[in-house]
């Protein structure tokens, strides 16, 4: 890989400083007759993975809980649309950063070389510790409990190792259930060491797959399932909330709230839902993570950026339209284990109609884990390159992908399987569910720290390095990044203040990096002393 920034390259126009010099010392080269990445993403590839590492299981599931929050058809749809326009504001911004920086590890990149390498580090530790690891467990786990649906002996309570209790509210424990999560991951981490023209023929068919899937979804739902008691429920007055689940702060200086409570509430409730739609549409930005490998990156990664959120955002409301004009919404709401798309396919097919759904998600979750593990392993790749981590997993295997990467992901991410939610009833019996929503949170607001961080480095940008070449400037600067920010800062407000117990420990993560950077950057300094 060629140092960031090298003199040669016409975005430096002089910025040097000791720490690209002494990158540059330390440098692989980029091609593949030099033993590199082999670049073999085209337009349609990049585009597909962006689609298909942001179409999982999500889109299928957490509407219910979004219309358990916000209680009505209107603002359930006004909740995915703010997810889409924030999803596609930032992918815009991105395409200027990957533009003027076309590097293997995108993001990491752009945060070291707009701030400092110190936070570079703080994104890739986070991400390497729950974003990327715990969003393909969260995804594994999704890929097991679908399956299960056609092979019953695959059952979060089919133990192999009973649950062994942490603590009050957490344990450990080998379900089949979570046996065949971590063996997807396994699977396809190792299908991915055999180099990138698999991996991107498998994420190209498996995208193309779970795309027509919902597609399909889209249109039997709105052709065959649409019916008139549900679309008189739900748009008569779409816009009142109803049935709607109170919102308790972990903070005891806030109120309890709920969507029923006049605007401060619905602000609230709608800030609180976005957890769930905002990482159903997340890892759109996997695709800077392998721009290594992109065979015209200055221009296929910001149109894929484009492309890909765009397609999906138009899915993701349109498949909700559907399941509003099939289901009333407190069907919605009340969605045996939040399966709308599910019970969608019920009012249509029948009881056929829960293992079509099942063969679809199974589908989408293994194509989008095929994404999130392909291009998660190459941040860590460039941190190591950066000698900030482990020194193996910045080299690359014969078929010029990074193997040992790839594989304490993989090892990280099945770890991350194991863990339980522990709850006690009335009678003293524990119940034993999975850390996915949990997850959630962890993975959501780690993830919009660093999207803030990052959309605002197109500001400083523009002023530090007025000249650097881009290819793309950001649509609608400074207005559209400028309302992302505000908007997404007001989400994580909420968030750390009405889901403290689980937003709290991503901030921690992300602090927890620091004492880890001043060890890794002491010993690469006295490495190269």
């Amino acid at each position: 890989m060629p140092p960031p920034f090298e003199a040669t390259d016409t975005t430096t126009k002089g910025i040097r400083g000791s720490w690209m010099e002494s990158v540059a010392t330390q440098a692989a080269p980029a091609d593949e007759k030099s033993g590199g990445f082999v670049r073999a993403l085209g337009l349609f590839d990049s585009t597909m993975v962006v689609a298909g590492s942001m179409i999982g299981s999500g889109i299928f599931i957490v509407s219910a809980d979004i219309a358990r929050q916000v209680g009505s058809s209107g603002w359930l749809l006004v909740a995915w649309i703010v997810t889409g326009l924030l999803t596609v504001a930032a992918a815009l911004s991105y395409g200027e950063l990957a533009g003027m920086m076309p590097k293997a590890g995108g993001q990491y990149v752009y945060l070291r070389e707009t701030y400092s390498p110190l936070w570079g580090f703080l994104y890739g530790w986070s991400f390497f510790l729950v974003i990327q690891s715990g969003t393909i467990a969260a995804v594994g786990v999704a890929f097991a409990r679908f399956l299960g649906v056609m092979a019953p002996w695959i059952a979060p309570d089919n133990y192999i190792v009973k649950p062994v209790d942490l603590s009050t509210g957490y344990a450990l424990s080998l379900s089949t259930q979570q046996l065949v999560g971590i063996a997807v991951i396994v699977f396809l981490t190792a299908l991915n060491t055999r180099g990138i023209q698999l991996g991107k023929w498998i994420q190209n068919a498996f995208t193309s797959a779970k795309t027509l899937s919902l597609i399909a979804l889209i249109a039997l739902g709105l052709v065959l399932g649409s019916n008139a008691e549900a679309i008189r429920a739900n748009f008569t007055d779409a816009w009142t909330p109803r049935g709607v689940d109170p919102i308790r702060p972990d903070f005891a200086f806030a109120a309890t709230t709920a969507a029923t409570a006049g605007a401060f509430g619905l602000v609230v409730a709608l800030c609180v839902a976005q957890v769930g739609s905002l990482f159903s549409s997340d890892a759109w930005n996997n695709i800077t993570f392998t721009a290594g490998e992109v065979k015209n990156p200055r221009r296929d990664i910001p149109l894929s950026l484009a492309m890909g959120t765009g397609l999906v955002t138009l899915l993701y409301v349109l498949a909700n339209v559907a399941y509003l004009v099939t289901l009333p919404i407190d069907k919605i709401q009340h969605a045996p284990q939040d399966r709308v798309a599910t019970a969608v396919l019920e009012v249509i097919f029948g009881p056929a109609g829960a293992t079509i759904m099942a063969v679809a998600i199974v589908i989408s979750s293994f194509g989008c884990n095929n994404g999130l593990i392909l291009a998660g392993a190459r941040v860590t790749y460039a941190m190591a390159q950066d000698g900030l981590f482990f020194k193996s997993t910045g080299k690359l295997n014969a078929r010029h992908v990074p193997a040992v990467a790839l594989g304490l992901q993989c090892v990280w991410s099945c770890l991350l399987v194991l863990p339980r939610t522990r709850t006690v009833d009335a009678t003293g019996a524990a119940t034993y569910g999975n850390l996915y929503s949990n997850l959630l949170d962890y993975v959501v607001f780690a993830v919009l720290i660093f999207y803030v961080l990052t959309i605002a480095g197109i500001f400083v940008l523009r002023r530090k390095r007025p000249d650097a070449e881009r290819p793309y400037r950001a649509f609608g600067y400074p207005i559209v990044p400028a309302l992302y920010i505000v908007a997404a800062s007001l989400i994580m407000v909420v968030l750390l203040v009405y889901k403290t117990q689980t937003t709290w420990p991503g901030l921690l993560i992300v602090l927890t990096g620091i004492p880890v950077y001043l060890v890794w950057h002491r010993r690469r300094n006295e490495r190269l002393a």
